[in-house]
């Protein structure tokens, strides 16, 4: 049934193909649930499942009369059916078959998702193993802070990805709920046990309660977690078009032969992928705030939130799909600058390792500001200048060499400290 489309492509769940054929896997469902409890004879059940079928152009001229796509939807299924056609949709009302159908679709979409997520994972991990002891500048502000590894900032990713993992385990087990209660949820001309044992054949939980529809605030949930997705793979697509910026240079996404950058500059190599999912993950923002306000209908229904959801459900889903399988090829096939990052990190005479000065002339007694005036002065000195070197800068100084001598500095700048708590930070990982 459903499971047939869980390998497909994204776009094929979205259908109207699909969608009808989910809206049928419902009204099946209800019908095996009726002929369960024998209210529907084993003939008249032979001949729904044998000749319960649909045309899209069929449904779509009667819709054009009729004005209303699910009663399009059955009527034409029943011209196919025949007689016993009037076992079908007995007891429920439109939103019954709509909103179970739109779980089952969303969770199809959901395994796709998964399954996206779960490779970047692997793609994230696999990388940050490679680069566990690539040397590399932490920045705050955008400004140069202290030495860590490419490693050590991707582990950062995983985790964030292993979370987005599992709130959207959560979050799909939580909208993975069905409804067939009738017109405001009363089962007023069915029975819940009708309920319970369709939505168990659809692999679905029956909503506690629905008032004709199922809450909105499940579908405002998923799509916020569809957002918090795209925001993180935005993350790290900023981090990656800053760290390719030409003076930069620490990192480059793989540029394809023949592959051009510019219609009118041929040195050009642009992140462009990582420019598109940035992009990408302001319209998955923008639709989950429409899932936020479809929260609040009318009553026990209306139907406002449903145009919004034709869009923001599909294009949410699919530009996620998008963008996980986007940002997984970009994290494949990385090109990693690992001079440049040792480069980057010396930059004026190695500035970045000012605090192990200030704590070395602290450890010798010195006043703590005093240690950072003198520590401040020097680094400034370099930064300011186009050829500036701290460490020089430092060996000048009669202050400070009065307190560390040549070899004392010099132990200031070495890498090696910096990291000695990496493995640490990777055995986390490993838990």
């Amino acid at each position: 049934m459903i499971e047939r489309y869980t390998r497909e492509q994204m776009g094929r769940i979205w259908t109207l193909e699909h969608k009808f054929q989910t809206y049928l896997d419902v009204e099946l469902a209800v019908c095996h649930a009726y002929h369960k409890l024998g209210d529907i004879p084993s003939d008249a059940m032979a001949q729904i499942e044998m000749k319960a079928d649909f045309s899209i152009d069929r449904i779509d001229e009667i819709e054009a009369e009729v004005k209303h796509d699910v009663i399009a939807f059955l009527s034409c299924v029943n011209e196919n059916i025949g007689e016993a056609s009037r076992y079908l949709h007995m007891g429920l009302t439109s939103s019954d078959v709509i909103d179970t159908a739109l779980a089952l679709q969303i969770k199809s979409a959901n395994k796709i998702i998964e399954k996206d997520l779960t490779e970047v994972i692997f793609a994230i991990k696999k990388l940050a193993i490679e680069h566990k002891e690539t040397v590399c500048i932490g920045r705050s502000h955008g400004i140069h802070a202290e030495p860590m590894t490419f490693g050590v900032k991707l582990l950062s990713w995983l985790d964030i990805f292993e979370r987005s993992l599992t709130r959207f385990q959560a979050c799909a087990k939580e909208i993975a709920v069905g409804q067939i209660s009738g017109p405001v949820g009363t089962y007023s001309n069915i029975s819940p046990e009708i309920e319970r044992l369709a939505c168990l054949e659809l692999g679905l939980v029956p909503a506690r309660i629905s008032t004709q529809v199922i809450a909105r605030d499940y579908h405002a949930n998923y799509l916020q977690n569809l957002a918090l997705i795209a925001s993180c793979i935005e993350q790290c697509a900023v981090e990656l078009r800053h760290l390719q910026r030409t003076e930069v240079l620490e990192v480059e996404e793989g540029f394809a032969k023949g592959q051009k950058g510019s219609s009118a500059m041929p040195h050009k190599k642009n992140p462009i992928s990582a420019e598109n999912l940035s992009g990408l993950a302001r319209v998955v923002r923008s639709n989950s705030i429409a899932a936020l306000e479809n929260i609040s209908l009318w009553h026990e229904r209306d139907i406002s939130h449903s145009s919004a959801e034709r869009i923001i459900i599909p294009d949410s889903t699919i530009l996620v799909d998008y963008m996980l399988n986007r940002f997984k090829n970009v994290i494949e096939n990385l090109v990693v600058h690992k001079e440049n990052m040792l480069k980057n990190s010396n930059l004026y005479g190695g500035v970045v390792y000012s605090q192990r000065v200030l704590l070395a002339l602290c450890e010798k007694g010195l006043s703590r500001e005093e240690a950072y005036r003198l520590v401040q002065k020097n680094a400034h000195s370099a930064w300011n200048s186009p050829n500036g070197d701290f460490k020089s800068n430092l060996l000048s100084d009669e202050a400070v060499i009065k307190i560390l001598d040549k070899q004392e500095i010099e132990t200031c700048f070495d890498t090696k400290y910096y990291l000695s708590n990496v493995a640490e930070i990777y055995r986390r990982f490993e838990e």
